[in-house]
């Protein structure tokens, strides 16, 4: 296991779980610090969900004809997706790939993509003005010519995909042996159509702004916004894989088997190297985007400069410090890495969908979301972890099932 400097020596197995792996949840107190808290999340959230539903956009939110999308798509969407990519990128390093020795983290990653997509889908119901008509494009009036119809397919079609993909846990957990064993032969067919879905709509993401040339930046208007928001989005999931891995074997170390304790390492320096490598040549293609359109004289304004903490704080600076932590086995560097790769993320698609966005318009008239939209999304993060916590101390995920074991 690792030091207290985070340097790692060599991997010890970890002790198997009191529960023998079952994913048996144990006994606790309902009024714990967690469920405390986000008992009164959900509460605000339910109080703010009725204020929406029956007062409108207007009665929570400060969107308007200037600003029709704010921190419910900038966050909710355009975060929520790019964060929940470390499910297709696992399951193509493992199944397509080969990359056995990651096989832990599939799991754990497809499961975190599912439940990304489907509070993408539900933070929609509240965007959209009426969420009653969120089918219609597919079977009233299909615009197969709109970068958004694409999305919504790809976005629909992948839900059901990772549904599918993450369905032999609870089959496992029900016992339903032979509709799990067919599940299992669908893997690869479903890894492959699972990467070619998040191949265009993670591109089709960064689509949608190809039409705002005259009010996004131009340090972040490009016409190669879908190459950026694509390979922003593989290293957005690589890291999150980390991120949510450690937070995982700290928070539910009762689940996790010793052989998943032990690929745990691999997957962290694994992956660490593969973000390393994404993000510098994300951070190039960045630069390529910026001596196409010409605009080097920007970089001094207030924008900017802005632009360059990004660039060098939130791309650059962890492509070294991956690198570093890979090369001196500092896991709790890759750890803290993989944190800042994350914020970067969210901070890339905040600037292209609020902060940066209508740039021209007087301060008095640009977009703040208001509390209670954040409150929602704050809603709709907790809905996720209370829902990843039910699963992981209940079904498979951490752990494999003893009664497939060979299966694995």
């Amino acid at each position: 296991m690792s030091t207290d400097t985070g340097t790692v020596t060599t991997p010890e197995a970890a002790p198997l779980p009191a529960d023998g792996g079952s994913g048996t949840p144990p006994r606790r107190g309902i009024l714990t610090p967690f469920n405390v808290i986000a008992g009164l999340i959900i509460l605000l959230g339910a109080w703010l969900t009725w204020q929406r539903f029956t007062g409108g956009l207007g009665a929570i939110s400060h969107l308007s004809n200037n600003q029709p999308w704010g921190v419910w798509i900038g966050f909710d969407l355009l975060t929520g997706v790019a964060l929940a990519a470390g499910g297709y990128t696992t399951a193509a390093a493992v199944y397509l790939f080969g990359q056995k020795q990651y096989h832990a983290a599939v799991r754990p990653a497809v499961l975190t993509g599912f439940l990304g997509y489907a509070l993408v889908v539900f933070a929609l119901l509240y965007d959209v003005g009426r969420p009653l008509r969120l089918p219609y494009p597919f079977v009233i009036s299909p615009g197969v010519t709109s970068v958004m119809f694409e999305v919504g397919a790809c976005v629909a079609l992948y839900l059901t995909v990772l549904f599918l993909e993450f369905s032999p846990a609870p089959l496992e957990w029900l016992g339903w042996t032979r509709l799990r064993n067919f599940m299992i032969k669908l893997t690869i067919p479903l890894t492959i159509f699972g990467v070619v879905l998040s191949t265009l709509h993670q591109s089709s993401l960064g689509a949608m702004f190809l039409i705002t040339p005259a009010k996004l930046h131009p340090l972040w208007y490009s016409n190669y916004l879908p190459v950026f928001f694509f390979v922003s989005s593989i290293a957005a999931g690589m890291a999150m894989v980390i991120f949510e891995g450690t937070l995982s074997h700290s928070i539910f170390r009762r689940q996790v088997d010793p052989a998943h304790e032990e690929e745990h390492h691999a997957v962290i320096f694994g992956f660490a190297k593969a973000t390393s490598l994404v993000l510098m040549g994300y951070f190039g293609i960045k630069v390529v985007g910026v001596a196409v359109s010409n605009n080097w004289h920007l970089l001094g304004t207030r924008y900017g400069l802005w632009f360059l903490l990004e660039m060098l704080g939130f791309v650059a600076l962890p492509a070294f410090l991956f690198g570093v932590g890979v090369r001196e086995k500092k896991l709790g560097l890759i750890r803290f890495t993989a944190l800042l790769t994350v914020l970067g993320i969210v901070l890339n698609r905040l600037n292209v969908a609020i902060i940066c966005f209508n740039y021209r318009l007087p301060a008095a008239q640009r977009y703040v979301p208001s509390w209670k939209e954040i409150g929602l999304s704050v809603f709709i993060v907790t809905v996720g972890l209370v829902a990843f916590r039910f699963i992981v101390t209940r079904m498979p995920i951490l752990h494999d099932d003893p009664a497939y074991k060979d299966a694995h």
